[in-house]
């Protein structure tokens, strides 16, 4: 039996860094043993989270600057993947979990989550699906995409993994508004790192279903969790005092 999920709120980003060191602390809380299966959801910052392969390409440097011209917060990730992009009209979820063997489980946690979301989207009203999209940002065999025009896909999730002995952490950014500045940015720091992409695939779920809000797909999410798990509100402040321990 699937044991209780506590949702928590973070009302507020710590900052682009933080948040993503939070959710690295969350992991090492269930490493531990002092922290349960915990799902939290917080609306960032404009950031460019980076991947470790993108931190070796001679145009870095030149696509850190890109980004911060832009007015995102450049930052590399622990993760896997390539550069991704999100700001305050976007949704992060972390959800942790601690699992004997966490590394056997990883593609089954790609293609099971990537499905989730893709059922909460298409409650809001998206035809959603999951697989790669020629010409993507941070490609993925487990992409969600909104359709549009007949053969338009748009990159509405992009999900990470990072796991640790007897734990994992899986991470979605949900693209819900705002996407132009998303296309500028990416265009630029692909440019600098010398990557080739179609910017068509990248935009927002508003682009698509007008008028559609980040709460509205918050609660759609939430519901697509409550058929995963038994759903539990937790508080914030609560676990940022247990995932600050060391």
């Amino acid at each position: 039996m699937q044991p209780a999920l506590t949702v928590v709120r973070q009302q507020r980003s710590l900052g682009a860094a933080e948040d993503l060191d939070f959710a690295l602390a969350m992991l090492d809380a269930v490493r531990r043993g002092e922290l349960g299966p915990t799902l939290r959801i917080y609306r960032p910052v404009p950031t460019v989270a980076l991947g470790q392969r993108d931190a070796k390409l001679p145009g870095f440097a030149a696509a850190e600057a890109a980004s911060r011209r832009h007015g995102f917060a450049p930052l590399v990730r622990k993760a896997g993947g390539r550069a991704a992009a999100y700001h305050r009209d976007c949704l992060i979820l972390d959800h942790v979990e601690p699992e004997a063997d966490a590394l056997s489980g990883s593609r089954k946690r790609f293609a099971r989550f990537a499905d989730l979301l893709a059922g909460a989207l298409a409650k809001t009203g998206l035809t959603a699906g999951v697989g790669p999209i020629p010409g993507e940002y941070c490609p993925g065999e487990f992409s969600v995409y909104g359709e549009g025009a007949p053969g338009e896909r748009i990159k509405l999730a992009g999900t990470a993994q990072r796991v640790v002995s007897g734990a994992w952490l899986f991470s979605t950014v949900l693209v819900v508004g705002n996407g132009t500045p998303l296309r500028r940015v990416l265009t630029d720091c692909y440019a600098e790192l010398g990557l080739g992409w179609d910017p068509r695939t990248a935009g927002a779920a508003a682009d698509l279903v007008p008028q559609l809000t980040t709460d509205r797909v918050e609660d759609a999410v939430r519901a697509a969790y409550a058929g995963y798990a038994a759903l539990d509100e937790g508080d914030f402040t609560a676990l940022t005092d247990l995932a600050g321990r060391h």
